[in-house]
């Protein structure tokens, strides 16, 4: 959630759920009744909308973000890593847990930092309005202690027998963990904690569920984040991790308190995903995981990514067939910012409402508020609602709409309502005509006239032949006032709305570790401060699209360049850029795709780079390596349905 294209700051996150009761191990264990459990999994994919009474009042509307009402009459201005479950028996209220965050800017300790609450936990009827309750770590346990922070709650509930309450499970991430000489340094861990309710009071197990494991490569500790919880065929699994380690799961114990070190396995390699969350439908498992920075300010690109399997155990593979455990990373995005207000969608989980629709619940960043007043780089994370469509077997979000900000259909929360969304699909962006004057497939031995060098490289470093543009990678970057500052080729940008592709291949081996941020591919430059770039990328021992954003301007001590990624990489990756005026803005929306005819869409991001922007190619990160371009292909747009 923290590290994308550089080490950040780590604030962890994790899923949501329904409720059921199963039995495993030869007793009642907590279990998760949200798609993956529920008899919904017949339901119908492309159009599906679930009747209740054909009659009766409809659901109320939202609008995003959420309302979490405070008793001093203000907002809660975060509710990152959010889950959802609803009560059991005749309470008919759901539930939302957060993960430790301030809640306001105003409520602050003497020295001037904001007023942190852990797991802040909160009451609703409609799954849009929602009060708050109370937090439920006052303090913290002793085995996390006080320097520690609290993140990411699941919440699953364990059935009663013979007639006695049943108990409410909080699992938790602790960010860190006591040494036996100081308050920190113990590596992160996984706990939980009991209730015979759902807002508690919670008592702590008393020490963790996963106990802190030296990472594999030998360095310090694994990230032991974001705990989910499932139950499938009598045994419950618990996954875990984040990008230094990866995403692991474990078998628990009948009680729910403990895990088993040896059932391990790997679900997701590192350097890629954390926020897991695991639902079933029609019966096939889908992993959930969020990808890159969750806490960037208005440069956040965090998203939400999909893969599926037949068992919750893996593995699991993309909608380009490719696994999530492969170097050359898979997962299909399901949840991208799509250029209104919302940017950073990540960290979900999905709850079905009593009309039988889903709906996936996340945190974003509001792009034109993103960080708590006076404090320049504290991000904020409100929490947000949307329906959670079927296509052919894979699941999207508004009908491939993505996060909204205007007055929608709400859920149906109460027995009685009416449902009023209904599924439609979206466009999508492909190329229209070419624009032969900006386009070129490298044929001959020199460039077309039209593309020029912005610090030109030495001559020995690139050639044109056989239809290829070759150009070693170099030793730079554009990240100004770093020097040295890299080449750039480029060409303008035509007037309105364009496309801009490549197909290019980088040399860096499929596997290897230490070749951080070697890249090639596609960029719309402003200048050097102020640019987007779409690029087949190595980020440690995995590659990865990347879809950039450098942006000047920007509070002191604040970030400049913000990330998201796309789809996988292939031996040749196929790079797009769509670019659309919307409303006085420039969009830009990426695309990739690893045989040049199936493309997946990735997330937009909003970018004023000038009256004159130029559209090009880049080859960087590192030397000793080649990236090799089939072509430049300017097109105009045209919209096709999904």
């Amino acid at each position: 959630m923290r590290r994308s294209l550089k080490a950040v700051l780590v604030i962890a996150t994790v899923a949501g759920l329904a409720t059921t009761f199963l039995q495993a191990d030869g007793g009642a264990v907590p279990a998760r009744a949200d798609a993956s459990t529920s008899s919904r999994a017949a339901a119908a994919t492309t159009t599906r909308v679930a009747a209740t009474t054909a009659r009766g009042p409809a659901a109320p509307t939202h609008q995003n973000p959420m309302t979490l009402a405070l008793p001093d009459g203000q907002t809660a201005a975060s509710c990152a890593d959010p889950t959802v479950i609803r009560g059991v028996g005749r309470d008919r209220n759901w539930y939302l847990y957060c993960t430790t965050d301030a809640l306001t800017a105003t409520e602050q300790n003497p020295d001037g930092s904001l007023v942190q609450h852990g797991v802040p936990t909160y009451r609703s009827t409609d799954l849009t309005h929602w009060s708050y309750v109370d937090d439920a770590f006052p303090s913290k346990p002793a085995w996390v202690g006080d320097a520690n922070g609290i993140w990411a709650p699941d919440v699953v509930y364990r059935a009663g027998s013979h007639g006695r309450a049943g108990t409410w499970y909080l699992y938790y991430a602790a960010s860190d963990t006591p040494t036996a000489t100081g308050p920190t340094g113990g590596g992160s861990a996984v706990g939980v904690a009991t209730s015979s309710s759902p807002t508690g009071p919670w008592t702590d197990s008393g020490g963790p569920v996963v106990a802190p494991q030296a990472a594999p490569n030998g360095t310090g500790q694994r990230w032991e984040f974001d705990p989910e919880v499932i139950t499938d065929r009598g045994s419950t699994y618990l996954y875990f991790g984040s990008y230094f380690g990866g995403v692991n799961v474990r078998r628990l114990s009948a009680d729910g308190l403990r895990s088993i070190p040896s059932t391990e396995r790997q679900i997701a390699i590192d350097n890629r995903y954390e926020g897991t969350y695991l639902m079933r439908h029609d019966g096939w498992w889908y992993f959930m995981g969020s990808a890159t920075n969750c806490c960037n300010g208005a440069l956040t690109g965090y998203a939400v990514f999909v893969a599926r399997s037949r068992s919750p155990l893996g593995p699991f593979t993309d909608q380009d067939g490719v696994a999530i455990t492969s170097t050359r990373v898979g997962g299909t995005p399901l949840l991208a910012q799509n250029g209104n207000r919302w940017v950073g969608t990540g960290h979900n989980t999905v709850v079905t409402d009593l009309a039988g629709q889903d709906w996936i619940v996340y945190h974003a960043v509001d792009r034109n508020d993103p960080y708590y007043a006076g404090q320049a780089t504290y991000t904020k994370r409100p929490v947000l609602i949307d329906p959670l469509d079927w296509v052919h077997g894979w699941p999207v979000v508004r009908g491939g709409a993505g996060p909204s900000d205007t007055v929608q259909p709400g859920p149906v929360a109460q027995p009685g309502q009416r449902a009023t969304y209904r599924p439609t699909l979206a466009p999508v962006d492909v190329p229209g005509r070419e624009i032969r004057a900006l386009s070129t497939d490298f044929r001959g031995t020199a460039l077309p006239p039209a593309l020029t060098w912005t610090r030109e490289p030495d001559p020995s470093t690139w050639t044109v032949g056989g239809g290829t543009l070759r150009w070693q990678t170099q030793a730079a970057d554009i990240h100004p006032p770093t020097t040295p500052l890299a080449s750039v080729l480029s060409e303008p940008a035509p007037q309105g709305d364009y496309v801009v592709e490549t197909t290019v291949a980088v040399s860096t081996p499929a596997t290897g570790d230490g070749l951080n941020y070697v890249q090639g591919g596609l960029i719309v430059y402003g200048d050097d401060a102020n640019y987007l770039r779409l690029t087949s990328n190595s980020i440690f021992d995995t590659r990865q699209t990347e879809f950039g954003k450098q942006l000047s301007g920007q509070p002191a001590g604040a970030p400049t360049y913000g990330n998201t990624v796309v789809g996988p990489v292939g031996d040749r990756t196929t790079l797009r850029i769509v670019h659309r005026v919307v409303d006085g803005e420039d969009r830009y929306t990426a695309y990739t795709s690893v045989d040049g005819r199936h493309f997946v869409r990735g997330g937009t991001w909003t970018a004023d780079l000038g009256a004159t922007p130029r559209i090009g190619l880049i080859s960087l990160g590192g030397s000793g390596f080649t990236s090799t371009f089939d072509d430049l292909t300017v097109s105009t747009v045209r919209s096709v349905r999904g």
